[in-house]
């Protein structure tokens, strides 16, 4: 039985932007809001949009994400008929073993999308903090007799030019696309979430691939050759949450989002619209008798007696008494010590911060990779990016 629509979620990217945080893992699969890693938003998405089928491109240290899709049971889309299907790139006859572009991503798995023959396919990011109904979306599309639609939003005019843009008409028919310009025509960015006729879709992407001088990109060449061929092209206005977490600064600041739903428009509690993740198995959290715990999200498995504030914590964290974690994101099992402080930072999976160590301060977002060790007495200062584990008393810019 065919499949009405394809759900095609793009998580191959290294993330370089994220420094060490993605030094052993795929951004996808980094942790975010405590109990959650990004890919989990896209996936949630299609559940609760309807969309039963959907296929993960993988490509930079899949092993962690693969691992955590499974055999999707968490987002229940363990089927027998459709489901989650992590999909790293296979043309090794061909001289490559790596995804050329976006949309090579997608050719290189023409066969797994015509197996379901769909009418339609919505491509996703695998790196953005997104709740959108995916449903209404393709109703946008199908009221317009569209071959091509993108989601966009709206963005100060003053940082329009750090986007692609879709230039539309009154009736949101794309006329003109812009990369990143210099001189604006619109303020509609692209939010590089796209539905396709299948069909259309697939006969741009064999025209593309036999280009030798195509970059196999969504932006670059499949977009400018549909608008080329005058196709039927709409924007689609979204004007929910969404965030592009590719940077140090972006991911922490979406993680202080979350901590203030009434502003931020991002609410984690709506019982409207689950995000779906895989859950350790841990007991309860701890929080020791002279703790203080203020305006924290603080997960299973954590064991609490000295001072969070206004923090994001993952599962199995430890705060030891004495030490301070304020403004703060930490991932699953990160451990500060006693007399420790760390502030305005990010601490990837299993860092140890020792006793009486600094990590962080009052300026831009430090962060420490997954597994170092920060040793007793050390520093390191505001901004700083840490790739191997700090010696006792060391100081870091």
């Amino acid at each position: 039985m065919a499949k009405e629509i394809v759900a095609m979620i793009l998580a191959g990217g290294r993330g370089s932007r994220l420094y060490a945080l993605t030094q052993k893992t795929a951004k996808p699969a980094v942790s975010f809001g405590g109990k959650y890693r990004i890919v989990d938003f896209p996936l949630s998405n299609c559940v609760n949009s309807g969309i039963d089928t959907v296929g993960i491109a993988t490509q930079y240290q899949p092993q962690k994400l693969n691992e955590y899709i499974g055999n999707g049971q968490p987002w229940d889309l363990d089927r027998l008929y459709g489901g989650v299907h992590t999909l790293p790139p296979y043309e090794q006859a061909k001289g490559t073993d790596w995804y050329k572009g976006t949309a090579n991503a997608i050719y290189q798995n023409i066969s797994f999308i015509d197996s379901y023959d769909p009418e339609y396919v919505i491509i996703l990011s695998g790196d953005q903090i997104c709740k959108q109904d995916y449903a209404d979306f393709l109703r946008f599309h199908k009221e317009k007799g569209a071959d091509f639609s993108v989601a966009v939003m709206e963005v100060d005019w003053k940082e329009a030019s750090r986007f692609g843009l879709m230039v539309a008409d009154e009736n949101d028919r794309i006329t003109e696309f812009q990369e990143k310009p210099p001189v604006p025509k619109s303020n509609l960015a692209s939010m590089g979430i796209y539905i396709f006729n299948w069909d259309i879709l697939k006969k741009y992407l064999e025209e593309d691939e036999a280009d030798p001088n195509s970059k196999n990109d969504f932006g670059m060449n499949i977009i400018p050759a549909l608008l080329r061929d005058g196709r039927k092209m709409y924007a689609y206005r979204f004007a929910g949450y969404w965030r592009d977490v590719g940077t140090i600064d972006s991911l922490w600041e979406a993680n202080m989002e979350v901590l203030d739903p009434e502003n931020s428009g991002i609410d984690i509690f709506d019982e409207k619209w689950k995000i779906y993740s895989r859950n350790p198995v841990l007991p309860a959290q701890k929080i020791g008798p002279r703790a203080v715990v203020e305006n924290s999200l603080v997960t299973e498995g954590c064991k609490i007696y000295g001072i969070v504030k206004h923090s994001v914590l993952s599962a199995g964290v430890v705060v030891e008494e004495g030490a301070t974690v304020e403004d703060a994101v930490l991932m699953d099992g990160a451990v500060v010590k006693a007399g420790a402080v760390v502030k305005r930072c990010i601490l990837a999976e299993n860092v140890v911060v020792g006793a009486g160590a600094v990590v962080g301060g009052e300026g831009s977002i430090a962060h420490v990779g997954t597994g170092l060790t920060i040793g007793a007495g050390a520093t390191v200062k505001e901004g700083a990016k840490v790739f191997e584990s700090v010696k006792e008393g060391e100081e870091v810019c």
